[in-house]
């Protein structure tokens, strides 16, 4: 008997243990700046498909994020790329945050880089630059601070695919890391805080039948992987 009853006692505590824990990590959640905002959200079909509800799902549940999602299947930064994310902001009204959610289209359909001087004060604001995945990111920037002058901007990078070798190797050369490295590099001269998707997401030849629907679709299960990692990045500032 005296077994059973230790045994017992230790379950207690371990579950008193677990539920002070995640007691705690729910006040820790509640107490981050953007908690509770209303956010917006532009992309492609990665952002927009119903597996990814799984992750802004897990925004709402875990930060009490109110969500409108933009996104179009097919869109890309270029105006050249399906319903652009450059058009999508343009419909947009005043959030308190706004993502912009980096598909695989612009490189899937061979869009210009370009340079992270597109349409900037640097060349007058080119609008022929438009037409470059930079060129475009650099627009969407530009609107949503004439949106939304105090707006918190965020950057998810495309995520790795798997459709050819460039999609998912980081040294191949002109691969989707081309287009991930300009966006950062926009990120960077605006000041706007990233997620490197590519790097962090941990997708990977090995893994890709687990997460994944199609070699540019992540699943249920690939979504709720990101999610975590996405909500660890939008309760990040204090």
């Amino acid at each position: 008997m005296s077994g059973i009853k230790n045994y017992l006692i230790i379950l207690f505590a371990f579950l008193c243990t677990q539920a002070f824990a995640q007691n705690l990590e729910g006040i820790a959640l509640k107490a981050s700046s953007n908690y509770g905002k209303s956010v917006a959200v532009f992309g492609g079909s990665v952002s927009v498909i119903p597996a990814s509800d799984i992750a802004k799902v897990m925004w709402k549940e875990q930060l009490g994020m109110r969500i409108t999602n933009y996104g179009v299947g097919g869109a890309g930064f270029s105006s050249l790329q399906g319903k652009s994310l450059q058009q999508q902001v343009d419909e947009a009204g005043v959030f308190d945050i706004y993502i912009l959610w980096a598909s695989t289209n612009d490189y899937t359909n061979k869009r210009d880089v370009g340079s992270y001087t597109d349409y900037t004060e640097f060349d007058g604001f080119d609008e022929s630059k438009l037409i470059t995945q930079a060129g475009g990111i650099n627009y969407c920037i530009k609107k949503i601070y004439e949106l939304n002058p105090k707006a918190q901007i965020y950057f998810f990078t495309s995520s790795k695919a798997f459709n050819d070798r460039g999609a998912y190797d980081p040294f191949a050369e002109n691969g989707m890391q081309a287009y991930v490295a300009m966006q950062k590099r926009i990120c960077e001269l605006h000041g706007l805080p990233y997620l490197d998707q590519f790097t962090l997401g941990g997708y990977s030849v090995y893994n890709k039948d687990l997460y994944y629907t199609d070699p540019i679709h992540m699943n249920a299960t690939g979504y709720e992987r990101l999610g975590e990692l996405q909500v660890a990045f939008l309760a990040w500032p204090k």
